[in-house]
């Protein structure tokens, strides 16, 4: 499992200080140990409650506080990375010109850890020559700049200013840290669950929401990889910094999967697949009324992708990945269907889990584990299921 980190995020005094919360939020949700600095003006935004239970410590403001612990410094000294979201205009100034006049100021000039800044703030503020000027300044002493997006601000404003979304701020902050040891390897992964069309209107589906996928792909461009994202009626966006290729039954995901497999490194076959699809697909929408109390269904089976994948060759010490979503309650039981499928099909690794009514689809969590061609046990994790995706990702080669 990758390591879990000290951050300290900062928050100043700007109204995108509410998104600060997912900035928190989503760092403790990969495992990280967080810890908030926030300036008495941000709290005038956002409640010491809220960011006490969202990072799960004490809130820190005051310089004078803790002084016997020396902690207008420790703070700094212990961090493995800080980050700053939102920071406003003034916050950069002071950045920029080594000000120490508050807590956030002195953590950071205290720390040699990465410095990661979010800037927040009105379109005009931001394009004013003294701020651009501060930027280039944290810019050449090597601090990392996420954003600003353009988009709706306070008011009726709208333009460059915008914070970038939480999840942008967290990828971004933690590729600064985080070894980029898949840099130069094509990943391909499949996400989300295909659909075999009854007629225009229906299909025969799962309830696959596709996070799994997204978060392995979002994983990997983070560590440093090429990737290609086979998408299959995805319920969340698409992560930044992949190729997306659109699909939606079994045969369009096998079709996509075979001519991009050939040239990856590695493939995760995240997606849930359909196993059987209609023999006949109704030209226009079937009718109760002609069908009577009974409709019959005639199924085929789909294309065993996998398999095939595993069969046709493809880039030398290509790294082939499996997923088998069972509902089996039993460890050992699940343990025998996961084994055997993984023998069946010939991969390299293959990532089990417990599906049911309330875990594994469409859920923000998971638990796996992970077994090899040969049936042993090689990791096993479970949290969000970002953290799910780093831990399948530290097993490749």
């Amino acid at each position: 499992m990758t390591e879990a980190l000290r951050i300290v995020v900062g928050i100043s005094g700007g109204i995108a200080a509410y998104k600060a919360v997912g900035v928190a939020r989503e760092f403790v949700l990969r495992g990280h140990d967080v810890h908030i600095v926030a300036t008495p003006a941000a709290l005038r935004f956002v409640g010491r409650p809220t960011l006490e239970a969202i990072s799960r410590n004490p809130v820190e403001t005051e310089l004078f506080d803790g002084v016997a612990e020396v902690r207008h410094v420790a703070l700094g000294q212990s961090a493995d990375l800080i980050v700053v979201a939102p920071a406003t205009a003034n916050t950069i100034a002071k950045l920029a010109a080594g000000l120490a006049d508050d807590l956030l100021g002195t953590t950071i000039l205290a720390s040699t850890a990465p410095l990661v800044v979010a800037p927040a703030m009105h379109t005009e503020m931001w394009a004013n020559p003294a701020t651009r000027d501060n930027i280039a300044t944290l810019e050449r002493r090597g601090v990392h700049v996420v954003g600003p997006a353009s988009g709706q601000l306070t008011g009726n404003d709208s333009g460059p200013g915008r914070m970038s979304e939480p999840v942008e701020i967290v990828d971004a902050a933690l590729a600064v840290v985080r070894p980029r040891d898949l840099l130069g390897r094509r990943v391909l992964v499949t996400a989300g669950g295909t659909r075999e069309p009854l007629d225009p209107v229906r299909f025969i589906g799962n309830r696959s929401s596709g996070r799994q996928g997204v978060a392995i792909a979002a994983a990997a461009a983070a560590r440093g990889a090429e990737v290609v994202l086979v998408a299959a009626h995805l319920e969340i966006p698409a992560p930044q910094g992949v190729t997306v290729r659109e699909v939606g039954t079994a045969r369009e995901l096998r079709e996509t999967v075979l001519a991009e497999g050939a040239t990856a490194d590695v493939v995760v076959m995240a997606a849930a697949v359909a196993d059987y699809r209609p023999e006949t697909v109704a030209d226009a929408k079937i009718k109760k009324e002609a069908q009577g109390e009974e409709l019959v269904l005639r199924l085929v089976r789909n294309p065993d992708i996998l398999s095939e994948l595993t069969a046709t060759p493809g880039r030398d010490g290509r790294t082939v990945i499996g997923f088998a979503a069972e509902t089996e309650p039993d460890r050992d039981a699940l343990l025998a269907l996961g084994r055997a499928k993984a023998a069946r099909k010939g991969v390299d690794l293959l990532v089990v889990n417990r599906v049911g009514w309330t875990e594994g689809f469409a859920t923000e969590s998971n638990a796996i584990v992970v077994v090899s061609k040969g049936g042993d046990i090689v990791t096993e994790a479970s949290g969000s299921k970002r953290q799910v995706a780093d831990a399948i990702l530290d097993l490749l080669p």
